[in-house]
């Protein structure tokens, strides 16, 4: 960093005291192919969850949205967070940015809001889960054992999170191949099958806008999650926007071909594609055999979601410790480096939240998301005036008025989602939103009173931009 953002005069106090962090330059850092499907799970996971955008807008709409909206969301976000990340490579990503922009307590106020539209989205994976297999285990359908289900699968799956983030970034690797193959091999088998008139079939008098959109954001966002593991990347400057390139790719492939090959070889019928659709359009292409291999990608699609979003939620909490916003101990790795306070907090905030509904899950979640969203914005075009002159590994080959004009139409899309929102997802969120307010003073005061130990690792630079 140039002299700007090193130099700082406040009063550092050594992080965990001596001996309490592992060397981490032992520890392995995540190269460019596990960082990848790390933000593929991130983002995607694979088709499952868009069938909705056909029941609410047809096939021609469909395809569209998963053509077009990701250059209206998802690169404009994805190119943001290459140029942030390689910027700040460090974890605590988009709270250090904002803090850097507006000040430490805006950053305290996104990270609130990220880290808990995380957990709410993280809350949904057991949950779908064991949907999938309640039909071969009925018991699973509700009651105590559901309850012993869900604590168990998010034990296990935070173990591997304990374990490291090499452990969870080949696995998603694995994981993620498994889930995306049954759709090539669907693919081959139903080109004999294929309509092409199908493909251009819209009623614009039936699309169910609410629906069309949201399901659209919900399956292209969380491109900026991956900045919370800056840290831990290798090599970031070049790895971190080289993933993310991979990554859009892959994620509006795995959308749209599969979307093409459902469209175009079953008859159209909107009121039949809710979620796990696929898995007739699977039954009707190849047989049973093919079904099963895509019911069992779409539930162990969500076991890759789960661990890629509590990687994220966790090691946000230990960026934002390192910088002195919450408490130390989030800061304290277990001795595979990884942020052991900070995931079992994520996952006990998961177990608390697994009883929310799908619909509730999702509306939440993408309303605080939102917040989150316009702040970064904001400070990503402030940092472009405030410190034009800042090292940026990659920086978004666009000046200070591209950088404007690269947020105006995802902004204005958030206004949308934010205005399609219904009242009680409004009070909820707004009432998370309050939450975040009243915190930060009372952990100001917890510290001042030293009820709690809060610290800054002196080896981060100073990150005010002014």
């Amino acid at each position: 960093m140039p002299s700007e953002m090193e130099s700082n005069n406040a009063e550092y106090v050594t992080l965990g005291g001596e001996g309490s962090t592992p060397k981490l330059e032992k520890m392995s850092k995540v190269s460019i192919m596990p960082l990848m499907f790390l933000i593929f799970y991130e983002v995607s996971g694979g088709p499952f969850g868009v069938e909705d955008t056909v029941r609410a807008a047809g096939p021609l709409l469909a395809l569209l949205g998963f053509l077009l909206f990701p250059f209206i969301w998802s690169v404009p976000e994805a190119l943001l967070t290459a140029e942030m990340g390689t910027m700040f490579p460090e974890n605590g990503g988009y709270v250090v940015w904002v803090s850097s922009a507006l000040g430490p307590n805006w950053g305290f106020q996104l990270g609130w809001m990220k880290w808990l539209s995380g957990v709410i989205d993280n809350a949904l994976y057991p949950v779908l889960f064991l949907d999938y297999l309640k039909s071969a285990i009925p018991a699973l359908g509700g009651g105590f054992p559901r309850i012993i289900a869900v604590i168990v699968l998010v034990l296990a799956l935070t173990y591997m999170n304990y374990r490291g983030l090499t452990i969870v970034g080949w696995a998603a690797i694995l994981l993620g191949i498994f889930s995306l193959l049954p759709f090539m091999v669907m693919g081959v088998i139903a080109i004999p099958r294929i309509k092409p008139t199908r493909w251009i079939m819209v009623d614009l008098k039936k699309v169910n806008w609410g629906l069309y959109l949201n399901t659209l954001f919900w399956n292209l966002n969380y491109w900026d999650s991956i900045s919370t593991l800056a840290g831990e990347v290798d090599n970031p400057g070049k790895t971190l926007p080289k993933a993310l390139l991979y990554a859009v790719m892959l994620v509006v492939l795995g959308y749209f071909l599969p979307l093409l090959i459902g469209t175009g070889a079953m008859p159209v019928n909107r009121e039949l594609w809710y979620d796990g659709y696929f898995s007739e359009v699977a039954r009707v292409i190849g047989g049973v055999w093919l079904r099963s291999w895509v019911q069992a990608a779409s539930a162990l699609s969500n076991m890759g979601m789960f661990m890629a979003e509590m990687s994220s939620d966790s090691f946000q909490l230990l960026g934002m410790a390192e910088r002195g916003m919450v408490p130390e101990f989030f800061a304290k790795r277990s001795r595979y480096g990884t942020p052991l306070v900070g995931i079992l907090f994520s996952a006990s905030g998961v177990v608390l939240l697994s009883w929310l509904s799908f619909q509730e899950i999702v509306a939440a979640e993408n309303f605080l998301y939102c917040f989150g969203m316009l702040m970064e914005f904001v400070a990503f075009v402030k940092l472009r005036r405030k410190l034009p002159y800042a090292e940026r590994p990659y920086k978004v080959p666009v000046g200070k008025t591209g950088a404007i004009l690269m947020c105006v139409l995802p902004t204005l899309l958030i206004f949308v989602v934010l205005a399609l929102a219904s009242f009680k997802v409004f009070i909820v969120s707004f009432s998370a939103v309050i939450i975040g307010l009243v915190l930060r003073p009372c952990l100001k005061y917890m510290e001042q009173r030293r009820w709690l130990r809060f610290s800054v690792n002196p080896d981060l630079p100073d990150i005010r931009a002014t």
